[in-house]
């Protein structure tokens, strides 16, 4: 069984761990895993899920919590409407009548939007710095990367033109130009399809591909495609503590993520690590 416990470490290695050498092309995630705008939505969705959840009489508030907390974040990096389904069939489990998913849906993002659009002015005003928003090292890091010459690429389920306005608010648009790849509401999302797109526009083996992500859904794609797989446990209510969220680790180790970090804390060790050299 893998821990839920809390974890420091800066660079935990799985079994599948190796480095790559030739990698070319690098594959970020953008919510909690470069841009912190959106953090603490899991806690907006288990204040929206947990009045809803029919009880049992040997339930204990923390073990629900603990359940929908894996729920929510085994499916991070899907469609949100994944995650409403998901909670829609657990109170039917339970005997309830099954919430609207696509109601439970408008209501975490009315709420998560209000939460984005405070910290967006925040930005636009100057109370808060763009770094602030930025997983913790992400700047530095993504500065080294462009320094040795490898490709940057954004790839979110989050819709693609608020994707592209929130990377110029959080400063790191510049990093990836054009390489922006979001979903749109008129077309089906899927990651494994994009990175297939990108390994055959870029006509490069997936031997050269690295990607970024802190959702089990990034991961398991770059596996399937046999790139290298690093997942992002970032701590959703202290940017740069350096604490793994302990839900989002788990998820990403049994998506088969080749290494977790917390954030980007050492950014020459972790290239160095990735790259071996």
């Amino acid at each position: 069984m893998i821990s839920a416990a809390a974890t420091t470490n800066v660079f935990e290695a799985t079994p599948t761990f190796a480095p790559r050498p030739g990698i070319t092309h690098v594959v970020f995630d953008f919510d909690g895993t470069l841009s912190w705008l959106r953090h603490g939505w899991p806690e907006i969705m288990l204040e929206i899920f947990l009045p809803l959840l029919p009880r049992r009489a040997d339930d204990t508030e923390p073990a629900l919590r603990e359940s929908l907390l894996a729920d929510i974040y085994a499916l991070n990096g899907k469609l949100t409407i994944h995650q409403m389904s998901r909670f829609a069939e657990r109170v039917r489990e339970r005997g309830g009548t099954s919430p609207d998913p696509e109601t439970l849906r408008q209501e975490f993002q009315a709420t998560l939007d209000r939460n984005i659009a405070e910290r967006s002015a925040q930005l636009r005003e100057g109370k808060q710095r763009p770094d602030d928003f930025v997983v913790h090292g992400g700047g530095v890091l993504l500065e080294k990367i462009a320094a040795r010459d490898l490709k940057l690429f954004i790839l979110s389920g989050t819709l693609e033109d608020r994707v592209r306005v929130e990377s110029e608010l959080v400063g790191v648009a510049r990093f990836f130009g054009a390489r922006v790849i979001g979903s749109r509401l008129d077309e089906a999302f899927s990651k494994l399809l994009h990175l297939e797109q990108i390994l055959r526009e870029e006509r490069i083996p997936a031997a050269n591909l690295l990607a970024i992500g802190d959702g089990a859904v990034e991961i398991e794609a770059t596996k399937t495609l046999g790139g290298l797989a690093i997942g992002v446990a970032s701590d959703e209510t202290h940017n740069g503590s350096g604490v793994m969220e302990p839900h989002k680790r788990r998820a990403l180790i049994v998506a088969g993520a080749d290494a977790i970090i917390p954030d980007y804390r050492e950014p020459d060790a972790l290239l160095a690590r990735l790259l071996g050299a």
